[in-house]
């Protein structure tokens, strides 16, 4: 097996995009990917931090220099680069080293934010494609089936993904943790830059969806309308917004307050006191220091977010420790599995082999019973003859390991083959005694 990736470590944002693939396209780069470049099996994984091939060759003979080269040039290819621009940002992986990479891709331990959890749905969902795609075969089947179990695994065993390791994941985690009942929250986003959209992002994914987004124009607010389905209001409507609002988090680049202690008071007194947690994000502050001073708000900062990340991120990477040794161990239960798989062949084969022996020699006593013969004779020559050229292959090729000196060849079919070791092998010869001075 082998994997080539270009992922946020290795290409900035403007080479990832060009290299990324359409979902609605994927199907049909997969079958293109295994006609063009000799591959049996193939899987692709397309995200905004990463894209990766994940392939067997069609032929075991096929060098993985030979893949990797045919595979960088159809990348390339399919999306109209310089190659030697792409070359510079791709990893190569094969083999355990590439089962390896898999299972810290899927356990988030390769993510641009440790442990965060997305990667392994967006994983799952490649997996899918190329199942639906019929690009899998038995070997990526396998390799798929066994990263899925580690991850889930690390996720199940270690605290990898308990800790907010993002400003926006962190505010988020305290809201729910303020809110025994999220889903009936009501939010107000101030700003409309990223920080304010990942913010966005995981409030929808922990069940809130009535969010307002207010920024000084309209139309990066309009943008996550689209993605997100978001209200869009002006900075100018927020006093207003703010009576009907339980979270509130600000992330601008504004260099004055937005958000003023006397707006807060007017809003509290129209809330009837109900509380109102607030996040901000921004440096300068959005949001006036004084108004932690009122009753009913929960102000926190940018500096007090870090603190809990700066811990949590401490908690994640000692987590991350121990996800590494499951998957060492997901690694070698693979490796054995596949040398288990590798010797099926050879047993089929050494099973065939002796049941042409065995119907051969059976013909031959049936026709000796069918001419006369004694039963008792003809089930006497069966056995022997059978003994005979079960044993004959081995017994000679064991003479000759021992002629040419391969001990280790006769040891291991002691072991093949359950028997005691020889007691007649040669012994060296004693030590004669050393003389010894007379008195």
């Amino acid at each position: 097996m082998l994997v080539l990736g270009i992922n946020h470590n290795t290409a900035p944002v403007d080479v990832r995009e060009k290299v990324a693939f359409a979902p609605e396209l994927m199907q049909e780069a997969l079958h293109q990917v295994c006609r063009e470049a000799g591959v049996a099996e193939a899987a692709i994984l397309s995200t905004c931090n990463r894209t990766e091939l994940y392939c067997q060759p069609q032929s075991p003979e096929t060098s993985f220099v030979t893949l990797a080269q045919r595979l960088l040039a159809w990348l390339c290819r399919y999306h109209g680069l310089s190659q030697p621009v792409v070359e510079r940002a791709t990893y190569i992986h094969q083999d355990s080293a590439a089962i390896r990479h898999l299972m810290r891709v899927a356990s988030g331990l390769d993510s641009m934010v440790l442990g965060e959890p997305q990667i392994l749905g967006q994983m799952k969902s490649a997996y899918a494609v190329a199942q639906q795609a019929a690009t899998l075969g038995s070997q990526l089947n396998r390799v798929f089936e066994d990263v899925f179990a580690v991850a889930k695994q690390v996720r199940s065993e270690t605290a990898i993904g308990e800790s907010p390791v993002s400003v926006a994941f962190a505010a988020v985690t305290l809201a729910q943790q303020i809110f025994t009942d999220i889903h009936q929250a009501r939010a107000l986003m101030i700003g409309a830059g990223r920080t304010i959209e990942l913010v966005v992002q995981h409030l929808k994914q922990s069940g809130l969806h009535d969010i307002v987004v207010a920024n000084r124009t309209l139309t990066n607010a309009q943008e996550l309308k689209h993605k997100y389905g978001v209200r869009e209001v002006l900075l100018a409507d927020i006093p207003k917004e703010l009576e009907s609002t339980d979270i509130v988090v600000s992330s601008t680049a504004s260099q004055l307050p937005i958000l003023g202690k006397g707006a807060v008071e007017r809003a509290l007194k129209a809330r009837r006191h109900r509380p109102i947690f607030m996040v901000d994000l921004a440096v300068p502050r959005d949001i006036e220091p004084e108004v932690a001073e009122l009753d009913d708000v929960y102000l926190y900062t940018v500096d007090d977010l870090r603190e809990v990340i700066d811990s949590n991120l401490r908690n994640r990477q000692e987590a991350a420790r121990e996800a590494e040794l499951i998957i060492d161990n997901g690694v070698a239960a693979f490796l054995r599995k596949q040398r288990g798989l590798g010797i099926v062949s050879t047993l089929r084969s050494f099973r065939e082999k002796a049941e042409q022996i065995r119907d051969l020699e059976v013909e031959k006593a049936l026709k000796a019973l069918e001419r006369g013969q004694e039963p008792a004779a003809v089930l006497k020559e069966l056995a022997r003859l059978l003994t005979n050229k079960l044993l004959h292959a081995p017994s000679v090729q064991m003479k000759k390991a021992s002629a040419d000196g391969h001990a280790e060849l006769i040891h291991l079919a002691e072991q093949l083959f359950e028997l005691e070791a020889s007691n007649e092998a040669p012994r060296p010869a004693a030590a004669p005694p050393q003389n010894q001075s007379q008195s």
